[in-house]
């Protein structure tokens, strides 16, 4: 599982012209599932990405975490942060998780951000999306279940 965590002044997502997400200050997450994830390895991710301490404390340090600051989450589900450019110049998608897989363990993702996270928004599986974000920072980190 890859989580690709944006710390954002705010972020928004969406489908057709209408709005499906949006937070202020917080996280916006692209989450991508391969076919080896499992729900503990969801719990794995979670458990990291809302223990991030990537806010900056009264010194300017980053001391600080989600639940520290009151912010919210924005999670996307994006199976393109498993493309593999190796070969050529057309990425794969060979390793991204089978779509029900995927989606299913992407709402599982959300259920249990939800239980320790009071803003939580998502974006539409499969949707085609646009996602609009300002950067705090920029601030970005890369979570990937096979390096934690």
């Amino acid at each position: 599982m890859r989580f690709v965590v944006q710390r954002v002044k705010n972020a928004s997502v969406s489908v057709g012209g209408e709005t499906a997400g949006k937070v202020g200050k917080g996280f916006l997450v692209l989450i991508g599932v391969s076919d080896s994830d499992t729900e503990q390895t969801a719990d794995k991710m979670v458990r990291k990405m809302t223990g991030l301490r990537i806010f900056e404390d009264e010194n300017g340090k980053t001391n600080l975490s989600l639940a520290d600051v009151g912010g919210g989450l924005l999670l996307v589900s994006q199976f393109t942060l498993y493309a593999d450019c190796k070969k050529g110049y057309r990425p794969s998608f060979t390793a991204a998780g089978s779509p029900d897989k995927a989606e299913a363990l992407y709402e599982y993702v959300v259920r249990e951000c939800k239980k320790s996270v009071p803003e939580v928004q998502t974006g539409i599986f499969g949707a085609e999306m646009e996602v609009s974000l300002i950067n705090d920072g920029p601030f970005t980190i890369i979570l990937d279940s096979d390096k934690l």
